[in-house]
C-alpha cells in the first residue's frame, strides 16, 4: 500500500497506547460491554472452537470472557503494543493487526474488541483473519462506527475553525456498518453479517471523555494530522462547546459510541448455500397474495415506450 492511502500513523499509536496502559482497567467499560456481547454470540454457536484468538486484545478482557465458554478451547491473545500484550495471560504475542503471523487454516475461532478499526489495510486484515481460519471457523469484531464519537468530532473542529481560521482532524473517521459489511464480503467470509448498537455514556467533563479515548486507542494518531499540539484556549472552546451541546441535568457530558459487529464463516462446503436465481419452487408473490410485476415495471405506472 502506498503512503499517499495510509490513514494512521502506526508507530505514535503505539507510543501512546503504551502510556495508557496502566490506566486501561479503569477504563474498560466499553471493552466489558463488548467482551460480553461477542461472548454470547459466540455461545450460542452450536459447535466448538478448540483453537481461538484475541485479536487487538488489550490486557486481553474480550479473549478471556470467550475463552470461559465451554466450547471454547485454547485461547492465543495477540497485541500490538508490547505493555498491553504483558498484561495479557499467556501465551500471548505481539504483532500488528493486520500483518498475521498464523499459519493457514491454523484457528478455528477469532475474535476482537475495538481494535481493527485503526488498522490501514482493513481489506487486507480481514482477508488474512479469514485464510487464518480452519474451514468453518468463525470470525467476530465490533468495531467504532460512523456515528462514533461525533460530539467530539464536531466541537474540536468548531472550535479551531473558530479560533485559528481553518481546522485539522482530530478524531479518526469510522466506516459505515454498510461499508463493513461489504468489506467483509470482498474479503471472502461465508454468511457475513453486519449489525450494530449505539450506546450513549456520561462523562464527568469533555476533558475526562477525551482521556478516555486517548486510552483506548483512539487519540489523534492520523497522519494528515496538524503537528502543532491543539493551543490550550482552542482546547477549551472546544470543551466549552461541547459542554453547551451536551451537558446532562447533573453536570455530566453525554457521548455517543456506534458499535459494529462483524460475524462471518471460513467457507466450507457443509455450510448453507444460497439457491441458484430461478431455482424456486414457489413464487414469492404467491406466498405474499399480491402481484408480481416485472423488474423494471411499477404497478400504477406505464412502460416508458422506445423511440
Amino acid at each position: 500500500m502506498s503512503d499517499e492511502r495510509l490513514l494512521f500513523d502506526r508507530k505514535l499509536l503505539r507510543q501512546r497506547r503504551e502510556r495508557f496502559a496502566p490506566e486501561i482497567e479503569s477504563r474498560e467499560f466499553l471493552l466489558a460491554h463488548v467482551a460480553n456481547e461477542i461472548a454470547e454470540r459466540v455461545e450460542v454457536m452450536l459447535r466448538s472452537f478448540p483453537r481461538a484468538l484475541d485479536l487487538g486484545a488489550y490486557h486481553g478482557l474480550v479473549g478471556r470472557k470467550v475463552a470461559g465458554l465451554e466450547s471454547v478451547g485454547d485461547m492465543i491473545y495477540a497485541e500490538s503494543a508490547f505493555a498491553f500484550a504483558a498484561l495479557c495471560p499467556h501465551p500471548s504475542l505481539v504483532c500488528d493487526e493486520d500483518a498475521l503471523p498464523f499459519k493457514e487454516a491454523s484457528l478455528n475461532l477469532i475474535v476482537s474488541g475495538l481494535a481493527l478499526h485503526r488498522v490501514n489495510d482493513l481489506p487486507g486484515a480481514l482477508i488474512q483473519i479469514r485464510r487464518a481460519l480452519a474451514p468453518d471457523g468463525l470470525f467476530m469484531a465490533a468495531l467504532l462506527g460512523a456515528r462514533a464519537l461525533t460530539e467530539l468530532r464536531t466541537a474540536l473542529l468548531e472550535a479551531e475553525a473558530e479560533m485559528a481560521g481553518g481546522a485539522s482532524p482530530r478524531v479518526a473517521p469510522f466506516a459505515d456498518v454498510r461499508d463493513y459489511g461489504a468489506l467483509l464480503q470482498r474479503a471472502g467470509f461465508a454468511l457475513p453479517v453486519a449489525d450494530a448498537e449505539t450506546l450513549t455514556l456520561t462523562y464527568p467533563s469533555p476533558r475526562e471523555l477525551m482521556r478516555e479515548v486517548r486510552a483506548l486507542g483512539g487519540g489523534n494518531v492520523l497522519l494528515a494530522r496538524s503537528k502543532a499540539p491543539l493551543p490550550r484556549r482552542t482546547l477549551a472552546r472546544a470543551e466549552a462547546i461541547y459542554c453547551a451541546r451536551h451537558s446532562m441535568p447533573d453536570g455530566t457530558v453525554s457521548a455517543t459510541f456506534e458499535i459494529v459487529y462483524l460475524s462471518g464463516w471460513s467457507p466450507d462446503a457443509s455450510q448453507q448455500q444460497p439457491l441458484r436465481p430461478g431455482s424456486a419452487a414457489h413464487r414469492l408473490a404467491d406466498a405474499l397474495g399480491t402481484t408480481e410485476h416485472p423488474a423494471g415495471d411499477k404497478a400504477g405506472f406505464p412502460k416508458k415506450r422506445k423511440g
